[in-house]
């Protein structure tokens, strides 16, 4: 298995696993989460496999892409209260339903922070739902500790 940078060919495997990310989004809070759609179009799925300051890693096991990682280098440059440090953003990190349990989350996720020490990131970060379980447990697992915390009240 190999896990290297996303090409244009990867985008029908990628759709796929965008799709399987929203159920489960869908399914744990379907008041914010459409179903039946993805967080990209196939149009701004290529605008971002070409973008440099947005890297996608796939795993492919010789066949298909069974596991992503969406990144976004974020930094604030003379802010008036943040500091300058370079973050590599995880935007959305999936392994498909029938590779679960098999370590691509945490092979994706070793290689992210490995290319974020390359880059000369300071941290990796990411956002995740607390109806999603599995991926709390699973951040966890890998050593995330929260940063902050998002709160709401439904009225």
């Amino acid at each position: 298995m190999e896990i290297r940078r996303a090409k244009a060919s990867d985008s029908a495997d990628i759709m796929r696993l965008l799709r399987q990310v929203l159920t489960i989004h869908h399914e744990g809070r379907p008041d914010l989460f459409k179903g039946g759609t993805t967080k990209y179009t196939e149009a701004q799925l290529q605008e971002i496999i070409t973008d440099d300051t947005r890297p996608i890693f796939v795993m492919d096991d010789g066949k298909n892409v069974i596991g992503y990682a969406f990144c976004i280098f974020v930094q604030h440059l003379d802010d008036n209260i943040l500091t300058d440090i370079r973050t590599l953003y995880i935007d959305d990190l999936c392994v498909d339903e029938s590779a679960r349990g098999k370590h691509v989350g945490s092979a994706l996720y070793k290689h992210v922070l490995e290319f974020a020490r390359q880059e000369g990131c300071y941290n990796v970060t990411l956002n995740v739902w607390t109806e999603n379980k599995a991926a709390l447990q699973f951040y966890e697992h890998c050593g995330l500790k929260p940063q902050k915390i998002g709160m709401e009240k439904i009225l």
